[in-house]
């Protein structure tokens, strides 16, 4: 059962020489139950409040291309350096918040909070559709996934389907209900891809059963769903399809309302599929590839007997004997190897987020593109994948060897002695054939980077 390096490499950030381990699954829980300090400790902008925002953006491009119109070529330059500017402060913003999500990881000792905002962020993926946009991916991971992961998951499933990210993101921003007051008797089209990942990836599964109608009827019910000129949220009535549409069996209408699509995704998020998909998800990602039968089907029998009780699931997967086997089935993926990577060389949370944009760039952001997984920019709806194949290929191994002969030594006035790290790294019984390998190790810095690069690192 319980093992604190497992607690903490398997369900957190890794081990850490400057964080206490946890002392059982209830000391995990108290912690993520809590308050949330590591938010407090490095704060990133809410989506409302991240600059510049979408509106600005569109505003700025707008403005300069009306004043081109009209021959002020003058109002166009100075409106086109603007635009320059906020795509600059963008860019900065977006260094920032990878410094401020790494420092969470490796400075905190609630790395099971940070884990779980990373698997509902992959699980309810966007990424930037407005040119010069992609640094307000983690201030909306900030805003619709992070104050909901010990809550409920029809909330979080409301808030980010509604979210202007979401919307634009898979272009819901062009559907329109063909006989609507806008659509003008079949002049504009549906858009069916926020309808379908709603069904196919975030709630019932690809295997949940559902009909190709009900994609296109609730693809219908969701018309109206826009952004206005500021690419504010705006339900929009007469762009809505007029009349009542049946999705899995449930009537809905037959006036266009919000409170219609509301109650559309409460009754999705409550069906059994949503909750075997789920489990399905959150033993895979935390546990193996091919998770238990018996994890899986209790996760999604306490799914659907608390009405998707987020913190209550995690209860139910960390009581589970299959959670704590021994073998390390999952390969982190690029950003959490980087971050384990620096909580075993003890680097604070205030060393990262104080380094340039420069540095930030060299040390992280080419890495993890080098690596297969670039900073938020995921290639499509589905997120990042799981199988370890994925991350184990020659040009990816290649990429964090490289990281972590030159990175480490950076980070830290003077690398640990091998011998030493690789306890710190791995746990008071690492593999022998690392500590061996540490041991023969020519110098610190090859060391450090054998014990980083070794398959008991790699894997959790």
């Amino acid at each position: 059962m319980f093992d604190p390096v497992i607690a903490e490499t398997r369900f957190g950030m890794g081990l850490s020489p400057q964080q206490p381990l946890p002392t059982g699954v209830e000391d995990m829980m108290v912690r993520l139950a809590g308050p949330d300090l590591a938010a407090a400790r490095f704060p990133i902008p809410t989506y409302d409040a991240a600059y510049p925002s979408l509106g600005q953006l569109t505003a700025v491009s707008r403005d300069r291309n009306a004043a081109r119109r009209a021959g002020q070529d003058d109002q166009a330059e100075q409106l086109e350096q603007e635009r320059r500017d906020m795509l600059r402060a963008a860019q900065v913003l977006q260094q920032q918040t990878l410094a401020a999500t790494l420092a969470r990881a490796i400075d905190g000792e609630d790395g099971l909070r940070e884990r779980l905002v990373r698997f509902w962020a992959d699980h309810f993926t966007v990424t930037a559709r407005v040119g010069g946009s992609s640094h307000l991916v983690t201030p909306f991971v900030e805003t619709a996934i992070r104050p909901h992961v010990t809550g409920r998951f029809v909330d979080m499933l409301m808030v980010v389907t509604l979210h202007p990210m979401m919307l634009l993101y898979l272009d819901q921003t062009q559907s329109v209900g063909p006989d609507s007051r806008v659509g003008g008797g079949g002049r504009r089209g549906l858009n069916e891809n926020l309808a379908r990942e709603v069904l196919e990836l975030h709630t019932m599964g690809v295997a949940g059963g559902y009909a190709q109608d009900d994609v296109r009827q609730l693809a219908e019910l969701f018309t109206g769903l826009t952004l206005d000129e500021d690419r504010a949220f705006w339900f929009r009535t007469e762009a809505a399809e007029p009349g009542e549409e049946v999705v899995l069996g449930q009537t809905y209408g037959p006036t266009p309302q919000l409170a219609e699509i509301r109650r559309a995704l409460f009754d999705i998020a409550a069906r059994p599929e949503t909750a075997r998909h789920i489990a399905q998800k959150l033993a895979v990602h935390f546990v193996s590839d091919r998770p238990a039968p018996d994890l899986v089907a209790a996760l999604a029998e306490d799914f659907m007997a608390t009405g998707g009780d987020l913190l209550s699931l995690v209860r139910t997967l960390l009581d589970h004997p299959a959670a704590w086997a021994a073998e390390r089935a999952k390969v982190k993926d690029p950003f959490s190897f980087i971050a384990a990577s620096l909580r075993a060389l003890g680097v604070s949370g205030a060393a990262i987020t104080g380094l340039g944009p420069r540095i930030l760039r060299r040390d992280f952001v080419r890495p993890l593109g080098l690596m297969g997984q670039p900073w938020e920019n995921p290639v499509g709806p589905d997120g990042w994948p799981e199988e370890p194949e994925a991350w184990v290929t020659p040009q990816g191994m290649a990429a964090r060897i490289n990281w972590a002969l030159s990175v480490p030594r950076r980070m830290v006035d003077r690398l640990p002695m091998p011998m030493h790290f690789v306890t710190d790294a791995l746990g008071p019984n690492p593999a022998p054939a690392v500590v061996q390998a540490a041991r023969d190790a020519p110098n610190r810095r090859d060391g450090v980077a054998v014990i980083l690069c070794s398959a008991a690192f790699q894997r959790r």
